[in-house]
């Protein structure tokens, strides 16, 4: 006998709904698109003042409800997606979790780590699951990092860098605000990946220093330019990792990672090719949505020969390197909807647990009180 499907209520109908959650969910195994909270039955584009897209047009099927209490009171909903502005996350997490539903919620979940703190508060006491879109864990690029520095083939690492740079994107150039609200800049747009993903790969650090800019021409306390040093004291002496974001970057495929260890290196430019794909109207059952071209495989140098696409270079005085191409892990954005429901129904762990993405958010704290003081600070 099957297992019932898990009725998913969306809160938000924009544009990270409709392109990247809702697609992913209709491709995957176990969920039924059951509800929507958008407030207007017919919704106007604040910037435009032209009709929005509306939840009943494009899913007739599925109930929209006006209010998110009206939503929380129907029995029939497990599964809240938080997919709004990210003041607002914190409180409709809570809400969710009180009226027991499991939860996922955009990034960052919470404003600050005080805030994030109330909401790991409200879903131990529910008891139901919480999780963080912390879909950039499923992109090609890092899974294909993730995989090397797993495997032990660099050796001991002793450095790491994690960036997502930009060649002066109109987006991120476009906020003219001169002061700091917290949840906005590129550390917490962008960052909340690239220190997602060196925790995932090195743990939460001993020590944090931070730097931040404005590179789009005007004096502002909101980054659009950032950098991250953290350190291992305790667990890895001798490894230092640099996260970071430019604003101005001129070149076509971005730096992503450069991982060196004492048994070898790894280098990767270009990034995962799903949201240009998805953006392309390809769809997420497509075989070949994420991909990646050749010209955006990493590099892979070792001391000794580890498969046989590497080729010897002579080195005057540090011995033989082997060099070579490694062809990129398949990016798949949809496989964190698939582990949840695995999660949801206990038959596999909670990929994406809450306290990770609360440490993210004391990194960031961290780094923009280091920057503002001049110190580096302990984690903890």
């Amino acid at each position: 006998m099957s297992e019932p499907l898990i009725n998913v209520a969306f809160v938000g109908y924009g544009y990270t709904t409709r392109v990247f959650h809702l697609p992913a969910v209709k491709c995957t195994t176990g969920y039924n698109i059951y509800a929507f909270v958008q407030r207007q039955e017919f919704p106007i584009d604040k910037r435009t003042g032209k009709p929005a897209p509306s939840c009943k047009d494009d899913y007739p099927d599925a109930i929209r409800y006006s209010s998110m209490e009206d939503m929380l009171k129907d029995e029939k909903v497990e599964l809240v997606v938080v997919v709004t502005p990210g003041e607002s996350h914190a409180e409709l997490c809570i809400q969710s979790l009180e009226a027991g539903k499991n939860v996922i919620v955009e990034k960052p979940f919470a404003m600050s780590v005080a805030e994030a703190d109330k909401v790991l508060d409200a879903q131990k006491a529910s008891g139901k699951v919480l999780s963080v879109f912390q879909s950039r864990r499923y992109d090609s690029c890092f899974r294909t990092v993730e995989k090397i520095v797993k495997s032990g083939t660099l050796g001991p690492i002793t450095s790491a860098q994690i960036r997502y740079d930009l060649n002066n994107a109109v987006w991120a150039r476009s906020d003219p605000n001169p002061d700091y609200i917290p949840g906005s800049g590129i550390m917490v747009g962008i960052g909340s990946h690239s220190i997602d993903q060196a925790l995932q790969l090195f743990g939460t650090p001993s020590h944090v220093t931070g730097f931040y800019r404005s590179l789009r021409g005007i004096k502002s306390k909101t980054d659009d330019t950032y950098m991250i040093v953290l350190r291992y004291d305790d667990t890895h002496p001798d490894l230092q990792v640099i996260i970071g974001t430019e604003l101005v970057s001129v070149m076509p495929n971005q730096l992503r990672y450069f991982v060196r260890g004492r048994e070898g290196s790894f280098i990767k430019f270009g990034e995962d090719p799903q949201e240009e794909q998805r953006i392309g109207g390809m769809a997420f059952d497509d075989e070949k949505l994420g991909w990646e071209d050749e010209d955006r495989w990493g590099v892979l140098n070792t001391k000794t020969k580890v498969n046989d696409d590497q080729v010897v270079v002579k080195e005057l005085w540090g011995g033989d390197v082997w060099t070579g191409k490694i062809k990129s892990e398949r990016g798949r954005g949809a496989d964190y909807y698939a582990d949840l429901a695995l999660a949801l129904r206990g038959k596999g762990p909670l990929v994406v647990n809450p306290k990770q993405s609360r440490d993210g958010l004391k990194v960031m704290e961290l780094a923009r009180e280091s920057f503002d003081t001049g110190r580096t600070l302990a984690f903890d």
